[in-house]
């Protein structure tokens, strides 16, 4: 919990809650998952059909994202998940890596300290063909990733953050209940109209129907609500099979990301390794395309291809193989993440190959856009059009995320003649010239999507922002995440430099009548004249913003990203926000 003063309202408690921990790992059995208990929803025992704001459906690690995300800036929201526990049965790892800027939502979720000290960090990744390794980074230390103070990546079984997330969503529930989660609820019809959508649902207890302003559906790649919606979806399905191993060892390799590229002892077809919580290793193996997906993941198949790998005979103390099961690669991108009163976010809205780990953090993403719109809309300061924003935005992420890992996956699995000409020329360039190595295609690391496209940003805006450090007046460290917090779901404007006594009197009365949060931000030396100020000791609040000159302000979003930035406060300032609200023409 963080210590901090009371005098300053910024510094409010936004941070982890401790909790027990739910979780089993039992050598030789594998994982426990926790078990949330069934409550017989009030609409059995009426009978009535109930209209809520906002129902959710899928208790993964979307939707469970999304829910802590309203729960934390006062909206209430219904969860339905049609099982009782997180994970999938049989706890595969599934999602392991969570990108700097997905951890940076977890902080202001208030879990990241709990996945910080469960999961593993890493930064420094290899790359090999046959026995040579050919390319090598360090993600610490590229300028993407310098300025956050969270790691570029952090390594956890996914089911460990969808139950933090629960926790933390009980946790906000104990002080003022906002977010109801129904376990084995299960949607069984949909139905909508221009003013509500309406819900059948099958449970232990009995069947029941409610209805909901709006519907986020977070089921996964098999979502009924595509079919319901009539939802067209662009996709590509190749032929590519693999096989994950989840494994533990008495000696463990180093913390770091290993790729082979014609892995020797995989009859030269791709291999990752990956080290998770728990000291579980997580290695996937590229096999034959006409492969049958149960004979190569039977155990004793699994444990022949470690054996090769690790050039002996592992013994059962030495190697203990925790989970496995087959998958294959597609592609898929709905052409609209709104239809109607329901919105699709994480795979429900799209399906990407796992490449770079930009499956789950996309997700997690979704809910971080699509949140703060709603609780926006839903408290009355912004307009229902800033919603038709997170299709906008968040399909242009999707649709850059596809053509990154459909790029690798030619590259893994190139097809013969030009594609294979050209992976062998860039393996055998890396071998001996630098220049050459940024070729040979992995898997481009997750990093934030820009929305070029964007309706509420202006060619400025658009970016992510990264959670940089700076000085609170009194001189005690602080963090953007800090800032945003306080803002509670509201813009937030970042004034850099000395301002003129006009210009404060603009602001005060710009805050008031559009509810944006105003905080100066001074070089250090500077006097403030601004009741709300911090000091960019670093300059990396000036950075992060790409401020250039010694005076400026940017518009900050609930979910960091830059709305706009601008030299005066002026009529620029003054579009900004009306933009980025949905507001447009309404103030001036």
């Amino acid at each position: 919990m963080l210590e901090t003063p009371t005098a300053h309202p910024a510094r409010a408690a936004y941070a982890d809650t401790a909790f027990s921990n739910g979780y089993e790992f039992t050598e030789g059995t594998g994982y426990t998952l926790p078990e949330y208990p069934f409550v017989a929803p009030p609409e059995l025992a009426t009978g009535e059909v109930r209209r809520y704001p906002i129902v959710i459906v899928g208790g993964g690690i979307t939707g469970l994202s999304l829910a802590c995300a309203l729960g934390s800036q006062g909206v209430e929201a219904i969860l339905l998940d049609e099982d009782n526990t997180v994970g999938v049965k049989g706890a595969s790892s599934r999602g392991i890596c969570y990108a700097q800027k997905t951890l940076e939502i977890f902080k202001r979720l208030g879990i990241y300290q709990r996945i910080a000290a469960k999961g593993v960090q890493w930064s420094v990744g290899r790359t090999f063909a046959g026995e040579d390794e050919v390319y090598s980074f360090d993600l610490r230390q590229q300028k993407t990733h310098s300025l956050s103070q969270q790691p570029p990546f952090i390594n956890i079984q996914q089911f460990y953050i969808e139950g933090f997330l629960v926790e933390q969503i009980q946790a906000l529930n104990a002080s003022k209940p906002r977010i109801e989660l129904r376990w084995n609820n299960r949607i069984t019809a949909f139905a909508q109209n221009s003013e509500f959508a309406t819900l059948s649902i099958t449970t232990p207890a009995g069947d029941y129907t409610l209805q909901a302003e709006h519907v986020i559906d977070c089921t996964g790649s098999r979502s009924p609500f595509r079919a319901w919606c009539g939802a067209s979806v662009t996709a590509k399905k190749g032929d590519d099979r693999w096989c994950i191993a989840d494994v533990r060892f008495r000696d463990a390799p180093p913390v770091e990301r290993h790729t082979w590229i014609e892995a020797p002892f995989n009859d030269k077809r791709a291999v990752w390794q990956h080290l998770m919580a728990d000291g579980v290793w997580r290695i996937d193996y590229q096999m034959a395309p006409n492969c049958d997906p149960e004979q190569v993941s039977r155990e004793e198949v699994i444990q022949a291809r470690l054996n090769a790998q690790f050039k002996r005979e592992l013994g059962k103390d030495e190697c203990e193989i925790v989970w496995v099961g087959p998958y294959a690669y597609r592609s898929e991108c709905l052409d609209e993440l709104r239809h109607g009163r329901v919105f699709f976010a994480g795979d429900s809205a799209h399906v990407v190959s796992p490449f770079g780990a930009r499956g789950g953090n996309s997700g997690v993403q979704d809910a971080d856009n699509l949140a703060w719109k709603l609780a926006a809309v839903l408290q009355g300061r912004a307009a229902p059009a800033l919603l038709d924003s997170y299709h906008q935005e968040r399909h242009e992420a999707a649709q850059q995320n596809v053509q990154v890992t459909n790029r690798t996956a030619r590259f893994l699995r190139p097809a013969d003649g030009v594609e294979r000409l050209f992976r062998s020329a860039a393996l055998s360039l890396a071998r001996q010239h630098p220049f050459a190595r940024q070729l040979v295609n992995t898997g481009r690391m997750s990093v934030p999507n820009t929305y070029s496209r964007s309706p509420i940003c202006d060619k400025t805006g658009g970016v992510a922002t990264q959670n940089v450090s700076f000085l609170w007046a009194d001189g005690q460290p602080g963090e953007l995440v800090e800032l945003l917090h306080w803002a509670d779901s509201r813009l937030l404007l970042l004034v850099f430099g000395e301002q003129q006594p006009a210009a404060a009197k603009r602001l005060q009365a710009l805050s008031a009548q559009t509810g944006i949060v105003c905080v100066q931000v001074l070089a250090p030396g500077r006097r403030a004249n601004a009741a709300e100020h911090v000091i960019d000791n670093r300059g990396q609040l000036r950075a992060t913003c790409r401020i250039a000159g010694d005076t400026g302000w940017a518009l900050l979003r609930p979910d960091s990203y830059l709305a706009a930035t601008g030299d005066g406060v002026d009529a620029s300032l003054v579009r900004a926000i009306t933009t980025a609200l949905g507001l447009q023409g309404e103030h001036g």
